[in-house]
């Protein structure tokens, strides 16, 4: 359960740094957001999904082996 909130807490952060850092260029793009096909968010969204498991798998395992 640590590692959840662990995983969760650090995923806040990465989350908020576009916000914090840049706010009128997120407005900007959360504007463009409905021009873009489903197909193509559900494939983003699918490649990023893949993508954290592929990190979470490799950094579960460097971190057993390590």
């Amino acid at each position: 359960m640590s590692l959840f909130l662990a995983a969760l807490g650090l995923m806040m952060v990465f989350e908020g740094i576009p916000y914090f850092c840049f706010p009128a260029q997120v407005k900007a793009f959360a504007q463009k957001i409905p021009e873009v096909p489903n197909n193509t968010l559900r494939s983003i969204g699918l490649l990023l999904m893949l993508i954290g498991l592929l990190v979470a798998y490799f950094g579960r395992s460097l971190a057993e082996n390590g």
